[in-house]
């Protein structure tokens, strides 16, 4: 399996960084509107509203977190289903955070955090309901062993949720996967991101011998996140290069280039997929 960093130097940056542009849950991916005037904040618990139902969660599952970022969603899951809940980041600065949210939100029974990659952790087999990758995966580089490793943590009729930015198809990641932009994004922001078309994580679902049992085109949903993330990063620029003089204007870079492509070269979508056996 090829090498991964011990940890991803955009996700490492200082908490504050990211209150000042994300919504207050410092959840960092799609979120879900459902209307013309949602704010950022609610449609970013639609989403977690509607991975919970994906997942078929009704309150009291164990739910595994794979590239739990900032603890949105086991927190989330934790507070409001009752979950007991794991968080797997490579992260450090993250895990401290988490457990600082938990014990403010009374949770702190059902939230835990473990350091480190999910390739590498030793869980138990067949110990959780649920697994989460929300944005993740493409900073994995084995897709085959995250499933395989997923589907052999999951209880049977347990469920995976992927959602994930994918190019659009094969023959466009051949055409843009060396383009200055995508090496800018890898290069200057994540020390690993490959973005993949979808049908590659169908069939590392397959191989790994899960059932499929939905997929939800959220393209549009995550181009309407970004730009309002684009507009909370101009309002707080100059708080954001405090920290790091420039910091604003390369997070926007970073924004305006994901966004650019959607529907042309990437969609994002969601796979969920159930162990069946």
């Amino acid at each position: 399996m090829t090498a991964v960093a011990d940890t991803n130097q955009h996700y490492d940056l200082d908490p504050e960084i990211f209150g000042q542009f994300l919504d207050p849950l410092r959840k960092y991916s799609s979120a879900l509107y459902e209307s013309d005037s949602d704010t950022l904040e609610l449609a970013q618990r639609n989403k977690l509203r509607f991975v919970a139902d994906r997942l078929g969660l009704r309150g009291g599952e164990q739910l595994l977190d794979v590239g739990c970022g900032w603890g949105s969603l086991i927190l989330y899951m934790a507070s409001e289903l009752g979950c007991r809940t794991l968080g797997v980041s490579p992260a450090p600065r993250q895990h401290d955070y988490i457990a600082e949210q938990a014990a403010a939100r009374g949770v702190a029974d059902l939230v835990s955090t473990r350091v480190g990659h999910f390739e590498q952790l030793d869980l138990p087999a067949r110990s959780v309901d649920a697994v989460t990758l929300l944005g993740s995966i493409v900073h994995m580089p084995d897709p085959d062993e995250v499933f395989r490793r997923a589907k052999a943590v999951l209880r049977r009729n347990g469920t995976l949720y992927v959602s994930e930015s994918c190019f659009r198809n094969a023959a466009t990641r051949t055409a843009f996967d060396d383009r200055d932009g995508t090496g800018f994004v890898r290069e200057d922001i994540f020390g690993f991101g490959e973005l993949r078309p979808l049908s590659e994580l169908v069939a590392a679902a397959e191989n790994a011998g899960f059932s499929v049992i939905s997929v939800d085109d959220l393209t549009e949903h995550y181009r309407r996140t970004i730009e309002d993330w684009i507009g909370n990063v101009d309002a707080a620029a100059a708080a954001i290069d405090a920290h790091r003089p420039g910091l604003a204007g390369q997070l926007r870079h970073y924004l305006e280039i994901a966004n650019a492509g959607w529907g042309y070269t990437t969609k994002h979508y969601a796979l969920v997929c159930r162990n069946a056996r």
